[in-house]
């Protein structure tokens, strides 16, 4: 059971499926208890906003859709701009890119970078288990190299592709890029020029010490987390299996491929988060393969996801992403810099 590993863990303060709101039916669905809030795209420039939005579809044999998000000021005419394809988070059993956390991190994304969004969303589990979120991801991509959408075919440079995620999307991130670097003229006119994981999800059966230390964190709980993986992996596997340890299986044809392309991968976290230690490990693995490594690694207080509930850390983190984007060089701060007084903190209910 998700809330049991009598071997290493504390006692769970909390039980998982009640802290998810989810109830499990015999037939392996789920009834989703949590009532999240939806912000509607508005595509009107005449609306007096930073960012213009449309939802369109990718997928009708999925019922998969995208938000695509634009600055309303438009670039000379001479000047594209870069494209950001972001993949929400809600450990794969929650959400959309409509959910309000994601929405306002998106068009925050697109007025501070001036850059192109494109949020695709994807099935959920566990009624679809992995990959389907990953070919779900895949394709998104796919569509977005072939859509004749005019908001992506006027003004974007698809030879600045960033695929972006957090949490549960940046795990889809990390894998939609090891798949991605295997074909990479499958793709064209896209070129991936980095992977941005924001807060990655990831595991593993042994517990790391931050996991251990960090067990009944209430933003992600171990016990929670553990039952996200236990609902999304495919029936029949455990949390070693490659899609949740990144240290699982054989990357190094595909980590050798990104070195090779000379992709940079950028993994964000936050030291209060129990999977920092599984965040720092890729980071080092990545690194040790000759990778171009960048870890913005904050320190003990900074939480699971903390960008997406307090926007004014979201513009400090966009700040240090802003030269990835425009060819700048990316100031690193020590841990711990970029700590201010944010004000009142939005409520997160999912990973």
């Amino acid at each position: 059971m998700a809330d049991q590993h009598p071997d290493l863990d504390p006692a769970p303060a909390f039980d998982a499926y009640k802290y998810l709101n989810l109830v499990l039916h015999p037939d392996g669905t789920v009834t989703r208890g949590f009532h999240l809030v939806d912000i509607p795209a508005d595509p009107n420039p005449d609306q007096p906003s930073a960012v213009r939005t449309k939802d369109v579809p990718v997928d009708l044999t999925h019922n998969t859709w995208a938000r695509i998000y634009v600055p309303s000021l438009s670039p000379p005419p001479d000047q594209r701009l870069p494209l950001i394809v972001y993949y929400h988070g809600g450990g794969f059993i929650y959400s959309s890119p409509a959910h309000e956390i994601f929405h306002d991190f998106c068009s925050l994304m697109a007025a501070k970078l001036g850059a192109v969004v494109v949020s695709p969303s994807f099935r959920l589990a566990p009624e679809h288990r992995l990959p389907a979120a990953y070919d779900d991801a895949m394709e998104a991509l796919r569509w977005v190299r072939t859509t004749e959408e005019e908001w992506l075919r006027e003004g974007v440079d698809f030879s600045r592709c960033y695929l972006m995620g957090t949490a549960a999307g940046g795990n889809i991130a990390y894998h939609v890029g090891l798949h991605a670097c295997a074909t990479p003229a499958d793709l064209e006119p896209l070129v991936i020029r980095t992977l941005i994981l924001h807060h990655p999800f990831f595991g593993g059966l042994q517990r790391t010490e931050s996991e251990v230390r960090l067990f009944n964190n209430p933003i992600l709980p171990m016990n929670v987390a553990d039952l996200f993986w236990e609902l999304a992996l495919p029936a029949g596997t455990d949390r070693d299996h490659q899609y949740c340890n990144p240290m699982a299986g054989e990357r190094l044809g595909e980590w050798e491929r990104m070195r090779t392309m000379e992709w940079r991968v950028v993994v964000v976290g936050g030291g209060r988060d129990p999977t920092i230690d599984r965040q720092r490990e890729l980071a080092a693995q990545l690194e040790a393969n000759g990778i171009k490594m960048v870890g913005l690694f904050g320190g003990e207080g900074d939480y699971h996801q903390e960008e997406l509930l307090e926007l004014a850390k979201a513009e400090l983190l966009l700040e240090k992403l802003k030269g990835i984007l425009h060819g700048g060089a990316l100031a690193i701060p020590a841990a711990g810099d970029g700590k201010i007084n944010c004000g009142k903190k939005r409520m997160l209910s999912t990973e």
